[in-house]
């Protein structure tokens, strides 16, 4: 790996001569692969996921001996683990000490989605989390990963963060994963080489200096502000957290870390505010930085914006005229079945066009809000979608732990290839004892999604745009 100049001066001033070089043989070796078990969803072999070496900072992290044919593990794509870089685990240790009671938390910048997932699963029960994603290809991959994550307490937008200026004091805790030079990211990702330059650091914390301004009015007084990057440099760093506090008056917050995790601290000269850097030759990880603030308190929550009353109604009003003329109230009543009556009293079905979908009645008012200033792309859960006649149950319904009523489903067991052709969308033969009509196929006991099965076949119902493209098989698969 040839480093930029420029980059080598700049870190081994900042280390020191000696520590520099072991910093600088970390990064020629081989970075650490690592995922992390979704709770909700458990599965046969869990044990033996988990008896691996586990991410010292996240509760369900571990790391992988060897990288899996993760494009051709089932369980990837059902949403069992999510593949994440172990140091960008640590948001879930912020989240853990400072959110202690349901929120409305924003991840900001959250495409892929790795944090997003994180935070949902960490977020106390009752809380809701907006997943945005600039970029509209992006955000789709977003929506994507947490739809298998399965979470139904979830809405992902698309939109730019100076739009959500017009939602003053609406969020209890955001995450600002900002836009970087990406250094954390040398040793994995060549490009991030070739595309540095001292004048790219200088662009990026300006960046992250607007993007920061633009979403503190829509945080609340006293809330929380948890700022990460994944790069090295003190200026999108240490820098930026002294301007977030010098400028807007923020709080840094400490964490409770153990040495042992070899967590590093603050490295401007003169700044004491708690910090906390991964570096690669002492983290088992890749390079990562983050912050903990508070936004202050004195603030009057009077201000809070609120749309007014009537207009949001009339939307309302609207939006379900148009649904009733393609979603029966008999299909209606039919989806309805398919959710578990647990969770009845919890979640409204709510009707779009052609879809259905579930979303908790706790924080309809606040969906309304951002449907009339923000691009919301996914909301909740999608149940059904009626197609013809017929109303056909949502994949989005069989990632769902939480909402699925796993016994109005007849379920099939299936083995690793047919799982395979189902993820490539191709047509699934089943044993003539398994009933006509909707199934659940399942992939070591794990929801894998629905076909139709009319007899002689069945229709595969996967979504078209995330099927397996590759018709390619490697000659060794290692899967969870």
């Amino acid at each position: 790996m040839n480093l930029p100049a420029s980059f080598i001066n700049d870190i081994r001033s900042l280390l020191g001569d000696g520590e520099f070089e072991h910093f600088a043989a970390a990064l020629r070796e081989t970075p650490p692969a690592s995922i992390r078990i979704n709770r909700d969803k458990p599965f046969c072999d869990s044990e033996q996921a988990e008896s691996r070496e586990q991410v010292p900072w996240a509760a369900h992290g571990y790391y992988l001996d060897e990288r899996l044919t993760f494009t051709f593990d089932p369980l990837f794509h059902a949403g069992v683990y999510y593949v994440q870089e172990a140091s960008s685990m640590f948001v879930g240790q912020a989240l853990r000490q400072y959110v202690t009671k349901p929120v409305v938390m924003l991840d900001l910048c959250a495409a892929p989605g790795g944090k997003s997932t994180h935070a949902r699963s960490v977020l106390p029960e009752g809380s809701l989390l907006v997943a945005n994603e600039v970029i509209r290809n992006r955000s789709q991959v977003l929506a994507e990963n947490l739809t298998k994550w399965g979470h139904p307490d979830v809405v992902v937008t698309n939109n730019d963060p100076a739009d959500f200026s017009a939602l003053p004091h609406f969020f209890d805790v955001i995450l600002a994963d900002v836009p970087c030079s990406g250094e954390g990211m040398f040793r994995k990702d060549a490009a991030a080489v070739d595309e540095w330059s001292s004048e790219n650091v200088e662009i990026c914390r300006q960046r992250q200096q607007r993007i920061v301004a633009d979403i503190w009015p829509c945080l609340k007084p006293g809330g929380l502000l948890v700022y990460s990057t994944c790069t090295y440099n003190t200026k999108e760093d240490e820098e930026n957290v002294r301007w977030i506090r010098r400028e807007l008056g923020a709080e840094s917050l400490p964490l409770d870390i153990c040495p042992e995790w070899g967590i590093t601290g603050n490295l401007l000269p003169g700044d004491e505010a708690p910090v906390f850097r991964f570096l690669p030759h002492r983290t088992k990880g890749e390079g990562f930085f983050l912050a903990v603030l508070r936004k202050p308190a004195e603030e009057a929550e009077s201000d809070r914006h609120f749309f007014p009353q009537a207009k949001a109604k009339k939307k309302e009003k609207k939006g379900a005229a148009t649904g009733a003329s393609l979603v029966s109230k008999e299909n209606l009543t039919r989806a309805a079945r398919w959710l578990q009556e647990t969770v009845s009293a919890k979640y409204a079905l709510a009707v779009e066009g052609a879809g259905v979908y579930a979303f908790p009645h706790a924080y309809a008012g606040e969906l309304a809000e951002m449907k009339q200033v923000l691009r919301v792309i996914q909301a909740g859960v999608d149940v059904a979608e009626v197609k013809g006649k017929d109303i056909v149950p949502a994949h989005s319904l069989a990632m769902s732990s939480q909402l699925l009523s796993r016994d109005v489903f007849p379920s099939e067991e299936i083995g690793y290839q047919q799982a395979i052709a189902y993820l490539r969308k191709e047509a699934i033969m089943l044993p003539p004892s398994v009933p006509r009509g909707f199934v659940l196929l399942t992939y070591r006991h794990v929801p894998l999604g629905f076909v139709k099965n009319i007899g002689n076949r069945a229709n595969n119902l996967y979504p078209q745009e995330w099927r397996i493209r590759s018709g390619y098989m490697p000659e060794e698969i290692r899967t969870l």
